[in-house]
């Protein structure tokens, strides 16, 4: 029979203290429904499915699940399944080689993975990039409820969490990823919303990143101005939350004072369409209008063409707003809309 006691301080060794997740900052609809499907997958031990695009902090999410759980305070066990070995993996989450002779049980070690995570949640990040046999144990583990160890049947008591991409579903389709498993993790499923259907959330969460940034690096707290903000907030970052950390990371690695602007961010802004028009002419009055342009049509885009909230955003009169938009030819029809 297993050692509850070395158990016990395996599990404990694993406990962490757990963040409000970032991913889930912002006022916006789409994030208030993911909110309130947390709160209410927070209320059992049923499985979770997180489902998003690559970039989100889907890590996150899933330990704001386990937090706001009666499981708070028990081990939070992390696998990222795309990033190991598949070899690796197998005797990392389970400790032992599949056992060759039929048994009623699935057999694992004290020191594995699975073990470590019982009592709490055990988190597979990217599940479907699990190989076939992997998907097979970790599926017999959930249908059971028990595993052996040391010849001893032992109640797992987990909760499981999962990630995936939009298209797992079609794994499951094409029998890439096993339905059985699938079902068991799908008692609740989250669809994460990506930053293009909640621009109102990205000054939010560029200011949380900006945040925690100086938190960890042991400097005094720093902000964004607004116009700063509302630039970061007109762009589509098709990276989600992990391009919008890096950009604002680099700015506050790379600015010495403790007001970033839309300078500081530039430089690691990948801005779509200027490469495109820009021709190198040497006139730095060409670079200034060209910015400006896109920058205006930008903050304008971001207020919805509303030329009073955009010309507070700018700090500017509204009627310089719209000599400035005359000047630099941007269509003032999209502005009446």
């Amino acid at each position: 029979m297993p050692d509850p006691t070395q158990l016990a301080e395996a599990r404990a060794r694993l406990v962490k203290t757990l963040p409000t997740s970032i991913e889930l900052q912002g006022r916006s609809a789409a994030i208030a429904r993911v909110h309130e499907l947390v709160r209410r997958a927070a209320l059992s031990d049923a499985g979770v499915l997180l489902v998003a695009d690559a970039g989100a902090d889907v890590t996150s999410v899933a330990a704001e699940l386990h937090s706001r759980a009666r499981r708070n305070g028990t081990p939070f066990v992390q696998i990222d399944c795309a990033s190991a070995d598949p070899a690796r993996l197998d005797l990392w989450l389970f400790g032992t080689a599949p056992d060759a002779a039929p048994t009623d049980l699935e057999v694992i070690s004290r020191d594995s993975q699975v073990a470590a995570s019982f009592g709490g949640t055990i988190f597979l990040r990217d599940i479907a990039e699990l190989p076939a046999s992997v998907q097979s144990r970790l599926a017999r583990i959930a249908r059971d409820g028990e595993v052996q160890i040391d010849g001893q049947p032992v109640t797992t008591n987990l909760r499981w969490i999962a990630s995936a991409s939009p298209g797992i579903e079609s794994d499951v389709q094409t029998n890439r990823f096993r339905s059985d498993l699938y079902r068991r993790l799908v008692k609740s499923r989250i669809d994460l919303p990506p930053l293009r259907d909640r621009a109102e959330d990205v000054p939010a969460l560029a200011s949380r990143v900006l945040d925690d940034w100086c938190a960890a690096n042991g400097r005094p707290p720093r902000t964004l101005t607004q116009a700063a903000l509302a630039l970061l907030a007109a762009l589509t970052w098709s990276g989600n939350l992990a391009e919008l950390r890096a950009v604002v990371e680099r700015a506050a690695q790379e600015t010495p004072h403790d007001v970033i602007q839309i300078e500081d961010l530039l430089p690691a802004l990948n801005l779509e369409r200027a490469p495109a028009r820009f021709v190198p002419s040497g006139q730095l009055r060409e670079a200034r209008l060209r910015f400006e342009r896109d920058y205006i049509s930008a903050v304008l885009q971001h207020h919805g063409w509303r030329m009073a909230d955009a010309a507070t955003t700018l700090g500017i009169q509204r009627p310089n707003l719209y000599r400035k938009a005359r000047q630099l030819g941007i269509p003032l029809a999209r502005a009446s809309e």
